[in-house]
C-alpha cells in the first residue's frame, strides 16, 4: 500500500509543479501595469558570466507605467541596457548614466488579444503536463504486482479526481489572467 501512496503523492506533486509553472509563466505576461516580474528573466553579461538582472541591479516600479533599474555597479549599466534590448521585451531603455528607465507603453487592443492567446497556450501546455502526470501515474500502477483490482480501480479514480481538479485550476487561473489582460 505504501507504493500506492508514493504513486499518488508523485502524481500530485507533478500536477502541483505544473500549476506553479503556469503561475510563473503568467507573471511574465504583462497586463497593462509595470511589474518587476517583466524583467526578472533578463540575463546580463556581468564579468563574463550570465547573471539575472536582479543580482546586478535594484529593480523597482515607481509608478504604474515605469520600471526603474538602478545598477549596484555603474560599470554594468551598458551591459544591462544591452541585455534589455536583446531580450525582445519591446522596451526602449532610457539610460541616464545612473539608472535605466523603462516606460511601459499602454497595451493596444490587438496586443491584449495576443497576450490573452499566449496565456491560453500556456494554460493548454500546463493541462497537457497534468494529463501526462496522470498517464505516468497510471503506468506506475500497472507495474505493481499483488494489488487487487478494486484497490487499483480506487487509486485510478483518485488520480482522475486530481487530474480534474488541476485542469479546472488551470482554467480558473487562465480566466483570471485573461480578465486582467483585457481590463483597460
Amino acid at each position: 500500500m505504501e507504493e500506492l501512496d508514493l504513486i499518488l503523492e508523485s502524481v500530485k506533486q507533478d500536477m502541483d509543479a505544473a500549476v506553479k509553472h503556469l503561475d510563473h509563466a503568467f507573471q511574465r505576461i504583462r497586463a497593462g501595469r509595470a511589474s518587476t516580474s517583466m524583467v526578472q528573466d533578463v540575463m546580463v553579461e556581468y564579468y563574463g558570466a550570465m547573471t539575472p538582472i536582479n543580482q546586478v541591479a535594484n529593480v523597482s516600479v515607481p509608478d504604474a507605467m515605469t520600471i526603474s533599474i538602478q545598477p549596484w555597479d555603474r560599470t554594468a549599466i551598458n551591459a544591462i541596457e544591452k541585455a534589455i534590448i536583446n531580450s525582445n521585451l519591446g522596451f526602449a531603455p532610457s539610460n541616464n548614466g545612473e539608472n535605466i528607465i523603462l516606460n511601459v507603453p499602454p497595451l493596444t487592443e490587438e496586443r491584449r488579444k495576443e497576450l490573452a492567446k499566449q496565456a491560453k497556450v500556456e494554460s493548454e501546455n500546463t493541462k497537457v503536463t497534468v494529463r501526462n502526470a496522470r498517464q505516468d501515474g497510471l503506468k506506475e500502477l500497472k507495474k505493481l504486482d499483488g494489488v487487487s483490482e478494486d484497490v487499483l480501480k480506487g487509486v485510478e479514480e483518485e488520480i482522475q479526481t486530481y487530474t480534474d481538479k488541476y485542469v479546472k485550476l488551470c482554467d480558473e487561473h487562465l480566466k483570471t489572467k485573461e480578465a486582467e489582460i483585457m481590463k483597460v
